[in-house]
């Protein structure tokens, strides 16, 4: 099954390859014959020479399929495929095939607009159009009486460039038929803006592999293919050694003992930081350090103040400590007597004097 698949991807490279080839003469035709010009116009382009435009897209599509499997392998036909796309986008646009509005929403790139609903909302329009497209450029094969695909009901692109190019001598009879060619002509100018939508989706796709293979980081030197001989080396690492690139020993885990059961003990852990102490020890060392003020609430507000606490204490007669109370309360109520005679009530308010 292997050996079948790589046969097959041998013969269809060498397909490629030559596809490839036979465009690039056509490609190389096409300019010798001057069959385009930037002096004509649309209509100066006969109808059997428009499929002609279509040469640097199908070359584009087979750059595209070589197959590369390292990155300076790929870049080259890349950039390739990206110059022919923008050469034919060009001649479209400089024929006025595509029509504005067509223009405008086809060259949008949807990778770049940040709105996620804006880009969704776009790329649906362009697969609306193209789909379109499709379904107009089917019925005139139909109207032609073009052969279905064989392999497929609905035509790849290749099929349709295909099923428009002159075929021998059917090519005289149909340029003595009008209708035909108007049909013929209609045909592909739809499959040439088909193209164009597709060449701007090409070319989103191609931008966006360029800038991800040129950031690639480089790959390391190659290593010879010949026999590869393990050796195991001290308790501490394992030594690889190739017949010609010796690779240096290296540690999978530290040698001592101890640091081997630090580091298994810490592989099934929380992700976050564990607490060190319970509430009730951090509130207990808190309040040594006197950061917590106690008092207050129902029961405090049930206790006398300290004027009336000294008060009570002044009427309990006979005693020396009721004595030193009154004493005390007397000189408080003096204290007080004369501060309000020398501070008469609104004497500090300076807000509403004139």
């Amino acid at each position: 099954m292997l050996a079948w698949k790589v046969k097959s991807q041998i013969c269809l490279q060498e397909l490629v390859a030559s596809a490839q080839k036979d465009l690039q003469s056509v490609c190389k035709w096409v300019t010798e014959l001057s069959l385009f010009s930037p002096n004509e116009s649309l209509e100066d382009i006969s109808t059997h020479n428009l499929i002609y435009l279509l040469v640097p897209f199908a070359i584009s599509e087979v750059e595209g399929r070589i197959r590369a499997t390292e990155i300076e392998e790929r870049l080259p036909h890349l950039r390739e495929s990206e110059r022919n796309l923008f050469t034919f986008v060009s001649d479209l646009e400089t024929y006025n095939i595509v029509p504005e509005s067509e223009r405008q929403l086809l060259g949008k790139r949807a990778s770049s607009i940040a709105d996620a609903t804006k880009r969704r909302e776009t790329k649906i329009k362009q697969y609306q159009k193209e789909k379109e497209l499709r379904a107009r450029i089917e019925t005139i094969r139909k109207r032609r009486g073009a052969r279905p695909s064989p392999s497929d009901e609905s035509p790849n692109d290749f099929d349709l460039i295909a099923s428009l190019l002159p075929t021998g001598l059917s090519s005289s009879s149909e340029q003595d038929d009008s209708e035909t060619d108007d049909i013929l002509r209609e045909a592909t100018l739809l499959l040439l803006r088909l193209t164009y939508a597709q060449s701007h989706a090409q070319l989103e796709n191609i931008s966006q592999e360029l800038e991800l293979l040129q950031n690639a980081p480089p790959f390391g030197p190659k290593i010879s293919r010949g026999r590869v001989k393990i050796s195991r080396g001290r308790e501490s690492g394992l030594e690889t050694r190739c017949d010609k690139e010796p690779l240096q020993p290296f540690t999978i885990l530290p040698s001592s003992g101890s640091d081997r059961a630090r580091l298994k003990s810490q592989v099934f852990q929380a992700d976050h930081r564990l607490p060190t102490m319970s509430i009730d020890e951090y509130l207990e060392i808190e309040q040594q350090r006197g950061n917590i003020i106690t008092g207050g609430g129902p029961a405090s507000a049930a206790q006398p103040t300290s004027k009336e606490q000294l008060a009570l204490d002044s009427e309990q007669d006979g005693t020396v400590f009721a004595e030193q109370k009154a004493e005390e309360k007397r000189q408080k109520d003096e204290n007080w007597a004369r501060f309000t005679d020398e501070n008469p009530s609104g004497a500090g308010n300076t807000m509403n004097r004139g």
